[in-house]
């Protein structure tokens, strides 16, 4: 009875979110093992994009919003913690603290103006509003203009240093962690039972007497503080922030890495991050003995990536890990008249 009872609770769908997450969760033990210490500093890369993909998997996944501006959070957090550090303020907390204020009233601001459009008009005004933040980056000389802005010292917490590698990559996977706690209890919530029914049809919704702007915008801002808190990560990582972190191609990689994961799971976004930063880090170096082979794939490892990513959508329309739920879901389905006789 509790072997069957556990065959049904370990589905393939939760087999791999786990393995995925203690994986992660092994990455600093395993780089010490095999004295390879640059992939912490990989996977802490990873791990910190997962974080803005999830932010950005609760608006575009839950809620339909296609967003082409969400890397200007991740700017805004870099930029917070960059700025502070310019000005000799060490503190994590206060970073931290204004990196997200900052990012509350800029998304308020911004998602107040485009959640009253649909469709491409909202696409195109979180584009522009993400553009120009970046060409305001871009005039502030004194912090390095269109060069960035080298960070002296990483965020201080305390008794803890973000200084030292291991300590930031644990930082961040215990962000991640806590916002997929977060977001379980979120989308399992009257709150996402509300916005996943603003993704079906907002109007019926609305004919019911939900404030659905008001559902809306509190989802684009909750979606918005994750991106900050991945941006002030991302500025520790790489002890840098320029412009290009406001890009919209990075924007654009955000919506890849979801798609590539799958729309609208909670590990998905984790997954599609995951499998796009290590095949960008695999391919970029990869050494198969040939030169004239290697040089092809070293060079033109991004149509590579697109010919991956062209080849999932066709195959796996749900992408890599919803494909698993989506099998979940009809394998229910099925099992469903059985129960019902």
């Amino acid at each position: 009875m509790a072997s069957q009872v556990l065959a049904a609770y370990l589905t393939p769908r939760r087999a791999v979110a786990g393995a995925l997450l203690l994986l992660l969760a092994l990455v600093p033990l395993l780089a010490a093992i095999f004295a390879q210490p640059f992939y912490v500093t990989l996977f802490t890369r990873i791990v910190i994009f997962a974080l803005a993909a999830l932010g950005l998997n609760l608006v575009l996944g839950y809620g339909a919003m296609v967003s082409f501006g969400h890397a200007m959070y991740m700017g805004l957090g870099a930029y917070a913690v960059g700025m502070l550090s310019f000005h000799g303020v060490g503190s994590g907390w206060v970073h931290l603290a204004l990196a997200l204020f900052a990012g509350l009233m800029v998304a308020l601001a911004v998602g107040a103006i485009c959640l009253r459009t649909s469709g491409m008009a909202f696409i195109m005004i979180t584009l522009a509003f993400a553009q120009m933040l970046f060409f305001l980056a871009v005039s502030l000389k004194e912090y390095g203009g269109d060069d960035g802005l080298s960070i002296a010292n990483r965020s201080r917490f305390g008794a803890f240093n973000l200084a030292d590698p291991t300590t930031l990559y644990y930082a961040s996977y215990t962000c991640l962690l806590g916002v997929l706690l977060f977001f379980q209890r979120l989308i399992h919530s009257r709150f996402g039972m509300v916005l996943r029914g603003c993704k079906s049809n907002q109007r019926r919704m609305q004919a019911l007497g939900f404030p659905t702007l008001r559902y809306r915008l509190a989802a684009y801002v909750i979606s918005a503080l994750v991106c900050v808190l991945a941006g002030a990560l991302l500025a520790n990582l790489t002890r840098f922030v320029a412009p290009s972190y406001m890009a919209w191609t990075v924007s654009g990689e955000l919506i890849v890495m979801v798609v590539l994961g799958g729309l609208g799971t909670l590990i998905g976004p984790v997954v599609g991050a995951a499998a796009l930063l290590l095949l960008e880090d695999l391919l970029s170096s990869l050494k198969l003995g040939v030169p004239w082979l290697d040089t092809l794939i070293n060079r033109h490892w991004l149509a590579l990536i697109g010919l991956f990513i062209v080849f999932v959508v066709l195959a796996m329309k749900q992408g890599l890990y919803g494909r698993l739920v989506a099998r979940e879901r009809d394998g229910r389905d099925r099992e469903m008249p059985l129960l019902r006789q």
